[in-house]
């Protein structure tokens, strides 16, 4: 531990502690005087406060209340009145925190298996244009184990093929989640038998305690893999990606908070673990570049895929995106056709997603929403006639049932969500995930701040979100009268356009036709314009 994180962690842990501290040291003088009479009041007092602080620093359920013993109780207690103190909050509000506390109820109550039924109808305006719904019917169908609800992934050329769930973890690196964060998701994906991705940090110990099924995914900084002078390394990258635990590899191309910027992890926050795990040294900042060395264009990407499957023992290999130039995608769609190689998946991640840390900028002003980059790659690959051999995963502000039902209609067939699973280890948005200071020991490598995150609890929870959420899904499918996800189509989501006008979702987007963008149908004026641009030689757009 570096000098700078040791007087941090010391400071950290004096300002945390320090009137609990106060209380137990007040306690003890006043002992001295108890023979005046006015000091009883304060003595008992002082004791009282004492008390409550040894029970919170030994309970094992409430985070805050571990780090900030006495005064974390203070959040609870405002809890409690949460339901009177709602309806002004929504109203009151003008900024996205309404809606993540809207979020946050949602992912406790599923994650704490409690009823998440609410009374009075719903606090939404169902006449505020942008509002969705699903149209039910008339004679629901019978409800569906949404355990049977599994993905097969792995195309003609995948020999490792995995049975994925329909929600999965998504994204997220230890470095920035602590060890005990990662700990409590890998247990509670095992628990629920779905996927961890590991995000571009590599996998570390932390991953592998509880053997949960891994999606390893692959950064442009080829953490884990990598050479000495951050080159993608094949003998490492093999060593790791034959793991029985590791299901699935994953090329970050993009990710939707800060799509073609990279990344720097500053040395002085680098400890001894992470640098074992991504294979960096400790006297020199981490930079993770905007892109790949190991591919430029989009028949070398394919190549890549290619060798990262034949390297893994035949697992399914995918890459992820948040979509931006369309021609680019579609380059790596003329590719596939040219060299007959594809990708076992892509997951398109919507700039919408959530991160640590991103410049603002990025966060609001680059990158594709997830429902418009989630169709336009469904439509291409179903206008080359490959979308029958390529599964497609979808992330970025997943959270509930509806959620799911929404991406799959787009398109995906299965959804990944990180907010959802974060929220249900305890995140409550402090929005100090760069500081190192979380409050609730998720988002820290201080090992006293995550020691308030117990993993067997958290797990539980975990596991309990993704039962939950599942069964909420499979009863809204029930509704619509379907017993199956892929019956789940456009024509099946309504929204609002106006005062007085909604439409269907079919009814709204352009849905290509098997084979359309190889034939002399006429597919759209943009479709076709982006295809005339797209060069599987290059991501740089053709001279037409």
């Amino acid at each position: 531990m570096s000098r700078y994180q040791e007087t941090s962690m010391n400071f950290s842990l004096l300002s945390r502690y320090s009137f609990f501290a106060s209380c137990v040291l007040f306690t003890l003088i006043s002992l001295a005087f108890l023979d005046h009479h006015w000091m009883w009041p304060l003595t008992l007092i002082g004791a009282a406060l004492s008390a409550v602080g040894i029970v919170d620093l030994l309970q094992t359920r409430q985070a805050v209340r571990r780090n900030y013993p006495i005064l974390g109780n203070i959040r609870y207690l405002v809890e409690t009145i949460r339901p009177e103190i709602r309806q002004y909050l929504l109203e009151a509000d003008n900024d996205q925190l309404p809606f993540s506390r809207s979020q946050r109820s949602l992912v406790y109550a599923r994650a704490k298996n409690q009823g998440a039924d609410k009374p009075f109808g719903t606090l939404l305006d169902v006449y505020e244009t942008g509002f969705e719904f699903i149209s039910h019917s008339m004679r629901p169908a019978p409800l569906v184990d949404p355990n049977n609800f599994r993905i097969d992934i792995g195309g003609p050329q995948c020999t490792q093929p995995y049975s994925a769930s329909l929600l999965n973890i998504s994204a997220m690196s230890f470095g920035s989640l602590s060890a005990n964060a990662i700990r409590a998701l890998n247990k509670g994906a095992k628990l629920g038998n779905f996927a961890h991705d590991t995000g571009e940090g590599s996998i570390s110990a932390y991953h592998r305690a509880h053997d949960g099924d891994l999606i390893w995914e692959l950064g442009s900084g080829y953490f884990g893999c990598r050479s000495s002078d951050g080159q993608f390394d094949p003998e490492r990258f093999a060593a790791q990606a034959t793991s029985p635990q590791v299901r699935m590899i994953e090329i970050k191309l993009s990710q939707g908070a800060k799509p073609g910027h990279g990344g720097i992890l500053p040395k002085h926050k680098i400890t001894v673990e992470i640098s074992e795990t991504r294979g960096i040294p400790m006297d020199e900042d981490c930079i993770s570049p905007s892109r790949h060395s190991a591919f430029s264009t989009p028949v070398e990407l394919l190549e890549f895929i290619a060798k990262l499957r034949d390297l893994s023992g035949g697992k399914p290999v995918g890459f992820k995106l948040c979509l931006g130039h369309a021609w680019e995608f579609m380059g790596i769609a003329k590719a596939m056709l040219e060299t007959g190689i594809l990708p076992d998946f892509i997951v398109v991640d919507g700039k919408e997603g959530g991160t640590g840390a991103a410049p603002v900028e990025f966060t609001n002003h680059i990158g594709l929403p997830l429902r418009e980059g989630l169709l336009f790659v469904h439509n291409t690959l179903v206008g080359i006639g490959l979308r029958d051999k390529i599964k497609i995963g979808a992330s970025g502000k997943i959270i509930s049932a509806f959620d799911i039902a929404r991406v799959l209609a787009y398109g995906a067939d299965w959804a990944n969500s990180a907010r959802g699973f974060m929220f249900a280890i305890g995140c409550i948005q402090s929005q100090s995930c760069h500081t190192n200071k979380c409050p609730t020991g998720v988002a820290t490598q201080d090992p006293l701040r995550q020691r308030a995150l117990v993993v067997e609890d958290k797990a539980e929870r975990v596991h309990s979100f993704h039962r939950n959420t599942l069964h909420a899904f499979a009863e809204m499918l029930a509704a619509a009268g379907l017993d199956h996800p892929a019956q789940l189509e456009a024509r099946h989501l309504v929204q609002r356009m106006s005062a007085n006008e909604i439409k269907l979702l079919s009814q709204q987007h352009l849905f290509l036709k098997p084979n359309e963008l190889l034939g002399e149908q006429n597919c759209g004026e943009f479709y076709q314009r982006m295809w005339q641009l797209a060069r599987a030689d290059s991501f740089e757009a053709a001279n037409v």
